[in-house]
């Protein structure tokens, strides 16, 4: 089943270790030229053709597939080549952890849904969809949601310019800092707000590495609902 082999590949992810390398580089932050972003490429290994690459594997694919590209927009920055070649994997990297959780997403939604029911793509994207679901006549564009535990949005869709046919749906993304994890319980023995109320969503969980995920339930209730109202 692709799901579980798609769990089984995150786990593998030694999130730690990349945070750690990461996290601290954000040399290159400008907005990156459509052709050498890496979301398609994403799709295309993760999704398409099903290929569950490490991202130092995955990460080599980019390079090979845009590297020229890649060049010229180092030299148009006039940033020295030693340093974007620093920044470059952190900022795709950053790309490359939120892309292949949204992709399991799709494949947990496809185990509910049914083979074939799940579409995925930059195009998809780029119209405010993160993957969009066709069951039993209905269309369905699901939007992946971050958020703080206060409610703010960290990621939304902006720059939307094609309105396409659906349903929208928002699916909440919230994740306590790994501190909550680690250290669960307030000095009286009562666990802290964040961690409980992770806890007590159905509709994620989270791996012993550090990766978040979706549950089936978060796509169970509109089956339920579409099955009910077809009756």
């Amino acid at each position: 089943m692709l799901v579980q082999k798609f769990d089984n590949f995150l786990q593998s992810v030694d999130l730690k270790s990349y945070r750690d390398k990461y996290r601290p580089i954000k040399i290159v932050e400008m907005d990156l030229p459509k052709e050498i972003q890496a979301i398609n490429l994403i799709y295309k290994i993760y999704w398409n053709k099903k290929e569950f690459l490490s991202f130092e594997k995955f990460y080599e694919e980019y390079l090979k597939e845009y590297g020229v590209d890649i060049k010229k927009f180092q030299e148009k920055t006039g940033m020295c080549e030693k340093c974007f070649s620093k920044g470059l994997p952190a900022r795709i990297y950053r790309t490359w952890a939120s892309i292949i959780t949204q992709i399991h997403a799709g494949y947990v939604a496809e185990s509910v849904f049914g083979i074939g029911t799940v579409s995925m793509s930059g195009e998809l994207d780029h119209q405010g969809a993160d993957f969009q679901i066709l069951y039993k006549g209905k269309i369905l564009n699901y939007q992946v949601k971050k958020k703080s535990f206060s409610g703010e949005v960290r990621r939304g869709k902006g720059g939307v310019k094609t309105k396409i046919a659906g349903e929208f749906i928002d699916i909440n993304y919230e994740v306590p800092s790994s501190d909550y994890f680690e250290n669960p319980k307030k000095k009286d023995g009562e666990y802290k707000l964040p961690y409980k109320r992770f806890q007590d969503n159905k509709e994620l969980k989270r791996f012993s590495n550090g990766f978040v995920v979706f549950t089936s339930y978060a796509f169970e209730q509109k089956k339920k609902e579409i099955d009910t109202n077809l009756k």
